[in-house]
């Protein structure tokens, strides 16, 4: 059983919820759904959903909503997604241009029932942009392609300005938390994007609250490190229903600094730590404070 959400907590989960006002919320969710884009804002039930949609921003789920894996910490849907649609980078790029974004957070289901793993959908996407939108800085949040180095390839080909892979948790509760997942392949892959496009900017994301120690956390921020990525996210996880992997403790506010100083000291770049601190927190503040 979870322990009780601390009342600091949830009156932020609530402030985030509402945003700016039910008004702002409910135009952004009209243009989205009225070109058939889900988000992962959505699907993944991320509690910052009413602050981002009130700003006209969200983070785009490409690929469907539909994933072949089914993380036990993850609110999106498991199960055979549908092919991928044709027509989504267009749509896309119609969707940024709307709402005026300067910079773009793109995330996908895992699909691993596609040849490629969807890695020449990403391409497609990222090309539209390009295209579409010339002035938009693009930051993807891939999956692992099941370790393909010629999938990750063809996506750092199409030129995106951030690459980042979360690494979710601590390696000890991958079989727990990330069935399917590999802690070393979540690795090698932020490794080989650095080998393949030294220029490019890494970032991952990890939750604190599933039972990790203090010396594991540690322990992963060396690793990323070690493999040269830049930009880190961390934040509390909230599990999205009774049925997903419980709370093991809700982190202090004190802590999560103590882990970004200490995530800065040695040598992240940038560095986001907060209860709802999310991958795309903030995503475009983040990068302006690197470029």
């Amino acid at each position: 059983m979870s322990p009780a959400a601390p009342a600091w907590l949830m009156q932020e989960v609530r402030r985030a919820k509402r945003g700016r006002g039910a008004d702002l919320v409910a135009d952004t969710q009209a243009l989205l759904q009225g070109l058939n884009l889900p988000t992962v804002c959505e699907s993944a039930r991320c509690p910052n959903r009413g602050e981002c949609f009130s700003h006209h921003t969200a983070t785009f789920l490409i690929l469907g909503d539909m994933c072949t894996r089914g993380c036990a910490f993850c609110a999106v849907q498991r199960g055979r997604p549908l092919a991928p649609a044709a027509d989504e980078p267009q749509r896309l790029a119609q969707a940024v241009s709307r709402l005026g974004l300067r910079h773009v957070v793109i995330t996908s289901v895992t699909r691993d029932d596609l040849p490629d793993g969807g890695a020449g959908h990403y391409a497609r996407v990222v090309a539209a942009l390009r295209h579409y939108c010339p002035e938009v800085s693009v930051e993807l949040l891939v999956p692992d392609f099941a370790g393909a180095t010629a999938a990750l390839a063809r996506v750092l080909a199409a030129g995106p300005d951030i690459l980042a892979h979360n690494i979710e948790t601590v390696p000890r509760l991958y079989p727990q938390v990330r069935r399917g997942a590999d802690y070393r392949r979540s690795l090698a892959l932020l490794q080989q994007a650095k080998e393949l496009a030294p220029d490019l900017v890494t970032k991952s994301g990890l939750m604190l609250g599933l039972g990790e120690d203090a010396a594991e956390v540690e322990t992963v921020l060396q690793d990323l490190r070690r493999v040269h990525c830049e930009m880190l996210t961390i934040g509390q996880y909230l599990a999205p229903s009774l049925h997903h992997t419980p709370v093991a403790r809700y982190v202090s506010q004190d802590e999560f600094a103590s882990w970004r100083r200490r995530a800065l000291e040695l040598g992240f770049r940038s560095v986001a730590a907060g209860p709802l601190v999310r991958s795309s927190y903030q995503a475009h503040k983040f990068f302006q404070e690197i470029s």
